[in-house]
């Protein structure tokens, strides 16, 4: 329980504060460990306790005691510390300390007060900024900067983590362990919906940047949208509400939601288009409409996004609605906040932002990408590492990569002449292949790689497992 004292964040409880931690830290150094994961010097309110704070710190780092007199030595050169009146201000610190019960309190009101000052730095920035007509940068980029330093102040971790004990992890990992053994088939990450895709991957883990690949018309924006729905919609695999973020720069919104209610509803999407809809297709969708609404996806489909941009809007998603899982749609597309001759340079920039954001926000992060055309060059099609754009840095940063790929589309693409027997062998290979996707997993730094096969029905634009061709989504 704070104190009163504590509780009243003025001025000058603030700097009372900061005198009792400065004088507990003298009477035993030790102290500082209750507080020295959060606790930086430039959290003090004036530059004497800033000084002190920063010797009790290289006294504890040249492995020398912290005492009156070896502080003493370190400042006596210092002009500020000789005004405050050297020896008598460390002996006042002192005396304060024996009021305090525990560092850690007050070490916490420096701290927030710290923390006000900045907001209402930013606060005054802002305003300057915003009425300075010589500032070049434009009203969205001052407003995503905006959001980029209140998330840092709301978002800095109180406690820093740090090493963590063996035993604490272990107990972690036997709590995944007995989750499985107890319910098989469990999913430990978000669900895929795909039973064989979750079983190679363990479902999309917190902090993983997954790459999804592929060349043009073989499905990654079907794919990801039957992803992301999946993970919003199976709440009942992991006991809690995903919400689902998906920044589409190719797509318009209106567009993305007309597929997912065309595979939700069942409703050939070319009806869509032609407005050949009999009264039951249109009653279905009018339902599926109703059940869509409820699902706590969320869609930015603002074109050419900066990094920077997405990082801001994914945090406040976060923060809003605690945002479990991010689509992005396509890697490509996204612009580097800094102008960057090198394309290569560019995107390794990118990917390295994503993996931090996955990090930073403790989600997955599951970023589709266009692949070069090395692939039309070979007889065999199937995409391998070599052929992601700019692939040095995706492979690199990534934790999965998944390359989709559908044969029949390649196959419709070059029928030989009729009534021979290539014809004949390209019919068979027709039928084989026929909605169906395979998934090829060249990359996973938790588990196994390999391929796994679905249906694909294109007019609904929907994914479902290949033993069954009914839906994965409801």
């Amino acid at each position: 329980m704070l104190t009163n004292e504590l509780a009243n964040n003025d001025l000058s409880s603030v700097m009372v504060a900061e005198q009792k931690v400065l004088g507990t830290i003298i009477v035993n150094q030790n102290n500082i460990e209750r507080i020295e994961d959060f606790l930086r010097a430039e959290h003090f309110s004036i530059e004497l306790h800033q000084e002190i704070y920063r010797t009790f710190l290289k006294l504890i780092d040249t492995n020398i005691k912290v005492t009156p007199t070896t502080v003493k030595n370190l400042l006596e050169n210092n002009f500020i510390f000789q005004e405050a009146g050297g020896q008598k201000y460390l002996t006042s610190l002192i005396t304060l300390a024996f009021m305090v019960i525990d560092i850690y309190d007050y070490g916490r009101i420096v701290y927030d007060a710290a923390i006000k000052r900045q907001l209402i730095t930013i606060s005054q920035e802002t305003i300057k900024n915003a009425g300075n007509a010589s500032i070049i940068d434009d009203a969205k980029t001052q407003v995503e900067t905006l959001e980029s330093k209140i998330y840092s102040l709301t978002n800095e971790d109180f406690v820093k983590r740090s090493f963590t004990n063996l035993s604490q992890i272990t107990s972690e990992v036997l709590k995944n362990i007995d989750q499985i053994v107890k319910n098989p088939g469990c999913v430990i990450g978000i669900p895929t919906g795909f039973i064989d895709l979750d079983s190679r991957l363990g479902g999309f883990r917190n902090s993983d940047l997954v790459i999804l690949a592929g060349r043009p018309s073989m499905g990654k924006t079907a794919f990801a949208l039957n992803l992301a729905i999946n993970a919003c919609s199976k709440a009942e695999l992991t006991k809690t509400k995903q919400v689902v973020g998906f920044f589409s720069l190719e797509m318009s919104s209106v567009d993305l939601v007309a597929r997912v209610i065309a595979m939700w509803g069942g409703v050939d999407s070319t009806r869509f288009i032609d407005g050949k809809l009999n009264e039951e297709n249109y009653n279905k969708i009018r339902q599926t409409v109703a059940e869509v609404n409820e699902l706590p996806l969320f869609i930015d489909d603002s074109p050419a996004l900066t990094i920077s941009a997405i990082r801001s809007r994914a945090r406040k998603l976060k923060r809003q609605n605690n945002l479990s899982i991010l689509f992005i749609d396509y890697l490509q597309l996204i612009k580097c906040t800094e102008k960057v001759d090198n394309r290569s340079l560019e995107v390794a920039e990118i990917t390295r932002s994503l993996k931090a954001l996955a990090k930073e926000l403790n989600i997955p992060v599951i970023a589709l990408s266009q692949l070069s055309r090395a692939v039309e060059q070979r007889v065999d099609k199937r995409p391998i590492l070599s052929d992601l754009r700019e692939s040095g840095s995706i492979e690199q940063d990534a934790d999965i990569v998944m390359f989709i790929y559908r044969e029949e589309y390649y196959l419709k693409a070059k029928e030989p002449q009729i009534n021979t027997i290539e014809h004949k062998e390209w019919i068979e290979k027709l039928n084989k292949s026929h909605n169906v996707a395979e998934i090829i997993i060249t990359k996973h730094r938790k588990g196994p790689t390999g391929n796994v096969k679905l249906y694909y029905d294109d007019k609904l634009s929907k994914f479902s497992n290949i033993t069954f061709s009914t839906t994965c989504l409801k």
